[in-house]
């Protein structure tokens, strides 16, 4: 059986909420578990500046800076207008988490 994570502070005080950023992180990966933490770190940039407004290129762009630091010689370290319609969607399930973290 999991419970709750405590509520007080060992002196009794409350618990303090998140601060605005962890909270877009908090609501960013529950809308996409397992995320990889510092690419969960770019999305949340994504969702505080552009919001809704992100775009699948956007999530791309995002993507592409995180990948190039883990394995740049990915094939799809490319420009968004140059990845095929398919692999364009495949950034669709990141976008949309991205809005609803966005979403407060």
């Amino acid at each position: 059986m999991s419970h709750p994570g405590p509520t007080t502070t060992n002196h009794g005080d409350p618990m303090p909420s998140p601060n605005y950023v962890q909270a877009v992180l908090d609501r960013l990966n529950q809308a996409s578990p397992g995320l990889d933490p510092d690419l969960a770190q770019l999305y949340a940039l994504l969702a505080l500046v552009k919001g809704v407004d992100t775009t699948l290129e956007d999530v791309h762009d995002a993507w592409a800076l995180w990948r190039n630091a883990t394995n740049p010689q990915h094939k799809s370290l490319v420009p968004f207008d140059e990845l095929t319609l398919e692999v364009q969607e495949l950034d669709r399930e990141y976008m949309d988490a991205i809005h609803k973290a966005a979403q407060a």
